[in-house]
């Protein structure tokens, strides 16, 4: 029996738990335990009541049944900040959440409704709103033409596949005169877990995991977006933009990450070279994030660490979680 089941089982076996309790139980460290307990509240087991100093832990189906909002609502001349304050009184959010926790709901959801109104083309949304013991969600659903396949379409884009990847990127709109095409960007980045569904393709981000995937489903029509963060993070809103918009490039969205799993595992050519860097002179600094890549070929290598590069010598261009297959050939096409 692993610690998280020892956790489960004593909890199980007594109520409203503190953490000096648990960690003198599990002969652990506060940190060791801290690490089991995130986990168990992020995947909805557990239920943390309090505040850090007194906070105790329970199992989640003991908790307090979870309050929740949901309805169906016209889209036409829909304002999304009336929207959230109507249903952040009916729920009583600023008093529930912690300041963080209500800022980053504030934006997450103005954000997620904006785009239904403006971009999806639907006459409806459903929206639902969920205040749980350890955690605060929100759906929105939309019938209209899908967000990948919108951007495709109005991009001139091949596939809905290529759309998402230039989604994940962000600065990406349709509409750049009314939009920066930041909001899912920040909004994923925001949340423990965020899901963005539409047509075949999910999307999924996971701060747990720091990590994004994406799976092929049933088809929907329209987009689903889900949206979720811990009532107890310490996360706030200002510094999420501050990794990505920072001082030094006078606040503006300069940074991406781009996961080049998302396309395929192996890369070999210069057109795939140039696929995945589509659009991105427009960024300061480019995060490469090469986990489960498995291999690259010289073309493509060498598109992105010299020819792009060269072109772009006022971008800063960085590899993160590579092996040393993909290090023997960046240092051979850096060098050569």
């Amino acid at each position: 029996m692993d610690q998280k089941e020892r956790i489960l089982q004593y909890l199980a076996d007594h109520r409203h738990v503190s953490g000096k309790e648990l960690r003198d139980f599990l002969g652990i460290s506060r940190q060791a335990l801290h690490v089991h307990l995130r986990q168990l509240i992020l995947s909805g087991k557990i239920a943390r009541i309090g505040s850090t100093r007194s906070a105790r832990y329970d199992l989640a189906a003991r908790a307090a049944s979870p309050a929740t909002l949901s309805r169906e609502i016209p889209l036409a001349g829909l304002d999304e900040s009336a929207a959230y304050e109507e249903v952040a009184t009916l729920l009583n959010l600023p008093a529930a959440l912690p300041r963080n926790v209500e800022a980053i709901m504030r934006y997450a959801f103005t954000e997620m409704l904006n785009n239904a109104i403006e971009h999806s083309g639907a006459t409806a949304a459903r929206i639902r709103i969920e205040l749980a013991a350890p955690t605060v969600s929100f759906g929105i659903r939309d019938r209209g033409v899908g967000a990948f396949a919108s951007i495709a379409s109005k991009l001139d884009l091949d596939t809905e596949e290529t759309a998402m990847v230039e989604l994940l990127k962000g600065r990406t709109t349709t509409r750049p005169e009314a939009h920066t095409g930041e909001g899912i960007f920040f909004t994923s980045r925001t949340a423990d877990r965020f899901v963005l569904r539409s047509h075949r393709i999910q999307v999924e981000w996971s701060a747990l995991d720091g990590d994004v995937f994406v799976s092929k489903r049933r088809f929907i029509e329209g987009t689903h977006v889900r949206f979720l963060i811990r009532r107890s993070t310490q996360r706030r809103l200002e510094d999420v933009f501050g990794e990505y918009a920072p001082a030094e490039f006078d606040y503006q969205f300069g940074t991406t990450r781009l996961f080049v799993k998302l396309l395929r595992r192996s890369y070999v050519s210069r057109s795939e070279a140039r696929r995945l860097l589509a659009n991105a002179e427009k960024f300061r600094e480019i995060v490469l994030d090469f986990r489960q890549v498995e291999s690259v070929g010289q073309g493509f290598a060498d598109e992105v660490f010299r020819v792009f590069a060269t072109r772009h010598p006022e971008i800063l261009l960085r590899a993160e979680n590579t092996n040393k297959v993909l290090d023997a050939m960046f240092h051979h096409v850096r060098n050569g």
